[in-house]
């Protein structure tokens, strides 16, 4: 059985979502996202840019973490680097502008 490989970034968020479920997960995303922004911010402020290789270190580890740890499933990062680094940041809007529940809520009655 061959695996489905999304064509647009559209067509693969809800499937982003659906490997989010757990609470606890998200918030580990929006954890390591903020903290990126921050020291990106004091990177930028300071002109620190030793402290670039921490980005992806934080970023991404706070995500595993939350995969490995609660969802138990995968990070689609493996499988599909560059939209996931996107849904990344799109998931930390909708929940930001309130529109998660209801994306979130769609994408897991489709699975």
């Amino acid at each position: 059985m061959t695996e489905k490989r999304f064509q647009s970034f559209s067509e693969f968020y809800p499937f982003y979502l659906s490997e989010h479920s757990d609470s606890r997960c998200r918030a580990l995303h929006y954890i390591g996202s903020t903290l990126v922004l921050v020291i990106l911010g004091y990177m930028i402020a300071t002109g620190a840019w030793h402290w670039f290789w921490l980005l992806p270190v934080i970023g991404y580890g706070f995500a595993w973490v939350g995969h490995f740890g609660f969802e138990h499933n995968r990070p689609a990062t493996f499988q599909y680097p560059l939209y996931s680094f996107a849904a990344d940041w799109v998931m930390l809007k909708d929940w930001v502008t309130g529109q998660l529940d209801s994306k979130l809520a769609s994408a897991l009655a489709k699975k």
